[in-house]
């Protein structure tokens, strides 16, 4: 898959819903449960972190969740690339990007939205191919004004930004033109998921799913 496909489906992706949950389970007894409500609320796009060690599956068990697209966040190396396709994600998410989680993304066909926080970081990926990017870690990262500020100069970058994301700030990011949708995991608290709330996430999705872009 060429940077120029993986930006197609990425932006496909993006446009599907105002936010994109980023999900960091440690039970894969909650993982069917926990997709089925995000999904019924409105929000289909799912990013699995690889951030815990039942993360794989219960991308496996999402992946057979009707009406989901289920992807792996934190996806740093080639191995975690191999691993997240062969567990049935159909994206990838990187906090950043280096060539080989590039190359490996490109040779495996799994579509990539490459983190980037920095306008050289950005036109770097741009100059690989990748017009749809994350911005990431958003707040710290100067914000919406920031992100705004990068799109003066880059117009042709669309991004989906993470990391401190709440329902507070998530409408300042998408009212940016450079912007195609959210990152958050506002919608899926732990708490909610260890007591097994599933009504009470589907109605925070619900609650998301209302956003609008600009």
């Amino acid at each position: 898959m060429t940077p120029e496909q993986a930006s197609v489906f990425s932006e496909t992706l993006c446009r599907t819903a105002p936010v994109i949950p980023v999900l960091v389970i440690d039970n894969v007894a909650t993982a069917k449960p926990l997709a089925q409500a995000l999904v019924r609320g409105g929000l289909p796009v799912l990013e699995v972190t690889l951030r815990t060690p039942a993360a794989l599956e219960v991308i496996r068990a999402m992946a057979d969740v009707a009406g989901g697209i289920v992807g792996a966040g934190t996806v740093l190396t080639p191995e975690d690339v191999r691993a997240a396709k062969a567990a049935g994600a159909r994206f990838a998410v990187s906090p950043g990007a280096t060539d080989r989680l590039l190359d490996a993304c490109e040779a495996e066909d799994l579509p990539l939205l490459p983190g980037a926080a920095t306008a050289t970081e950005a036109m770097r990926l741009l100059e690989r191919g990748y017009r749809v990017q994350k911005f990431f870690p958003a707040e710290t990262s100067g914000g919406a004004p920031a992100l705004k500020a990068i799109g003066a100069p880059l117009p042709q970058i669309l991004f989906c930004p993470t990391g401190g994301i709440t329902l507070a700030n998530a409408a300042d990011y998408l009212s940016l033109p450079n912007t195609a949708c959210v990152g958050g995991s506002w919608v899926a608290p732990k708490s909610m998921i260890q007591s097994q709330d599933w009504a009470g996430i589907e109605a925070l999705a619900a609650q998301a799913a209302q956003l609008s872009p600009r």
